[in-house]
């Protein structure tokens, strides 16, 4: 018990002086020991980072859940280190409820079955996000986390350590600097006005109320009646010399620990670079994720349209030319394909549809020719497969959808959508 309360007094001394110093310098009446250049910038870099990662964190963190009630529910989780259970995504819920729609309004009608369609799609893309959470919940937020959570603890506790050796050292220099003012100042009274061949006048008990005077080496005898304020003096002067030499000592262990801490503090300063390296390659980890994600998105809802683009009376897309979509594989090539097909009205069933196009002839007058936007995959027999950028002709049939026109190239005919040409006059 006795040696807790020394250690906690000597504490509570350290900790009184170092609060002293602190104050002290920034009312600007102390000095301050100031860090070199290069270590400054290696604090400053150490900051921007810890706060750009913090920002970077907390909005990729919005990006995969929207939701601010289950990002804290995934917080709490976490912090207790329990398993978060498993959420159904918004696309996955969406496909849920247009399944029980078209259960409901009747799974064989033109609507019931493009809910299925829909809902199938919606269900793959809910998996894909699903997926696209996971990977970049390992890849890119848990070694951000850790990051903040680990390496920057690490160099904050170093960093304080660093200040408070840098305010002990501090202290060790003001506290050498008034115990050699001191000592100067009781070695000039010990020593007496003669010793400094000066010329004055001084004032002794012993005299009583007579001035004393002395010029050059001249030294009054006082041998018999040695005064004791002399005595005291002296005494003062080794006292003071004792403490120039304690103050010394203690200043040359707090400048070794202080400079030992500096290097440790440096070093993981310095390690801030591995850190950019390893958040640079989880970076290409988390834009791999997404590119996925988004190429998938891309397939199913690709595939949608075309499916929706068989069904009669179904509307998807424009009549207007869009620009085709960026191949996910190579980001410098265009695909010349469209997700975007028209809706098809069946003029027969696929086979009689093919068996009538053969018989077909075009009309005297209103044919045209039609330069290709896109590559078109034929669904069925009845329609006729396109590539980018030649020339057919094409011509329309009573009866037939809008959207659609009979396509001619060579001996080959069949339906074509209006929606990836572009007619010529």
């Amino acid at each position: 018990m006795d040696f807790n309360m020394k250690k906690l007094a000597s504490d509570a001394g350290i900790f009184f002086t170092r609060a002293v110093q602190f104050t002290e310098e920034k009312f600007g009446q102390a000095e301050k020991t100031e860090l070199d250049a290069n270590f400054e910038n290696l604090l400053a870099r150490a900051d921007s980072t810890k706060n750009w990662t913090e920002k970077i964190l907390r909005q990729t963190e919005v990006l995969l859940q929207p939701n601010p009630s289950a990002r804290v529910e995934e917080f709490l989780y976490e912090k207790l280190d329990r398993k978060v259970p498993s959420r159904v995504t918004n696309g996955e819920l969406l496909a849920q409820y247009m399944a029980e729609a078209a259960s409901e309004l009747g799974p064989t009608t033109p609507y019931g079955k493009t809910l299925t369609r829909v809902a199938e799609a919606e269900k793959h893309l809910g998996a894909a996000e699903r997926d696209f959470i996971h990977t970049a919940s390992i890849n890119f937020l848990t070694p951000l986390r850790n990051f903040l959570e680990g390496d920057w603890k690490t160099i904050s506790k170093e960093r304080r350590l660093l200040q408070n050796r840098r305010l002990d050292l501090d202290a060790c220099k003001a506290r050498l600097k008034k115990a050699k003012a001191a000592e100067a100042k009781a070695t000039c009274g010990h020593l007496g006005p003669w010793s400094l061949g000066l010329h004055c006048l001084w004032q002794e008990p012993w005299a009583g109320s007579q001035l004393i005077q002395c010029e050059g080496d001249t030294v009054p005898d006082f041998q018999e009646t040695r005064p004791r304020n002399y005595i005291l003096s002296a005494s003062a002067s080794a006292l003071w010399n004792d403490e120039v030499d304690k103050a010394e000592q203690e200043l040359r262990v707090a400048q070794t620990e202080f400079d030992r801490q500096a290097e440790v503090t440096r070093l993981l300063l310095e390690g801030i670079s591995s850190t950019h390296v390893n958040h640079l390659r989880c970076l290409h980890e988390f834009v791999e994720s997404q590119t996925t994600y988004y190429a998938q998105c891309y397939r199913h809802m690709l595939d949608l349209q075309k499916q929706l683009g068989r069904f009669p009376g179904t509307f998807v897309g424009t009549t207007e030319p869009a620009s085709p979509p960026l191949s996910s594989t190579s980001p410098t090539t265009t695909v010349a394909t469209m997700p975007v097909g028209p809706s098809v009205a069946g003029l027969a069933p696929a086979g009689e549809a093919a068996l009538c196009l053969e018989e077909v002839a075009p009309p005297a007058s209103g044919t045209r020719k039609a330069r290709v936007l896109y590559d078109y995959e034929a669904a069925d027999s009845s329609e006729l497969a396109l590539l980018a950028d030649e020339l057919i002709t094409v011509y329309s049939l009573p009866g037939m959808d809008p959207d659609w026109l009979i396509g001619e190239r060579g001996n080959k005919k069949g339906k074509v959508p209006v929606t990836y040409l572009e007619l010529l006059s």
